[in-house]
């Protein structure tokens, strides 16, 4: 664990070195969002009904934004190569990139929503459950991003193969997302969602840290 928590550690502390990047993703997900007015129009019933699908769509596209730094970095410089023959496993060494990588760029999302929900007009009811989602999801698409960055690593036009693979996986993040803030402000409880949320989360936090440490050995090779 001492390892584990040293290399969420030396993430964080590069993250906050390349403090640009991160605020790149806050800066995107707020611009974004603040296109929907004026596109669709100011109307404010309108943008009340559209909110909880435009927080979770701008959310997933902002954080696009960070994967391809995940293990990019460590893998041009070497770094990674000593991780993968390092005694810590690679599975906990990818867990911990992943949690580096949420509360860096998850974490604040998770914080920047709420703001963006007032802006869009969204019910006060919505605010808790959103929240409860937004933590359960920015952490799904964390993993799953993961797990498309390290499976990519190395090819030509990562960028574009990462959001072709990560994209289509994390649509029922959204739908499930979106539904749980849909139900409360229409009078329903939340409680299906969020644990399809939960179960998602348990099953990727089981799958994508040994698809990641499979892929970072190949990469390593």
């Amino acid at each position: 664990m001492r390892a584990f928590s040293a290399l969420v550690a030396r993430d964080i502390r590069i993250a906050l070195r390349q403090l640009s990047d991160t605020m790149m993703v806050i800066v995107f997900f707020v611009i974004a969002a603040a296109l929907f007015p004026f596109g669709v129009g100011p109307e404010p019933n309108l943008l009340a009904r559209m909110a909880p699908g435009i927080l979770w769509v701008t959310a997933l596209l902002a954080a696009m934004l960070s994967f391809d730094r995940l293990f990019q970095t460590d893998y041009e410089d070497g770094t990674l190569e000593l991780l993968v023959i390092a005694r810590q496993p690679v599975w906990l060494t990818a867990l911990a990139k992943i949690a580096a990588h949420w509360l860096t760029t998850g974490l604040p999302l998770l914080v920047a929503s709420p703001v963006i929900g007032i802006m869009l007009n969204l019910e006060p009811r919505g605010y808790g459950v959103l929240t409860a989602a937004m933590a359960l999801g920015t952490a799904i698409i964390s993993l799953v991003g993961a797990l498309g960055a390290a499976l990519t690593l190395g090819s030509r036009r990562s960028g574009v193969l990462l959001s072709l693979l990560v994209l289509p996986l994390v649509i029922p993040v959204l739908i499930f997302g979106a539904g749980a803030v849909e139900a409360v402000i229409g009078g329903f409880p939340a409680t299906q969602q969020l644990l399809v949320l939960g179960g998602m989360l348990m099953a990727c936090l089981v799958l994508c840290p040994w698809g990641c440490a499979v892929a970072l050995r190949m990469a390593a090779e």
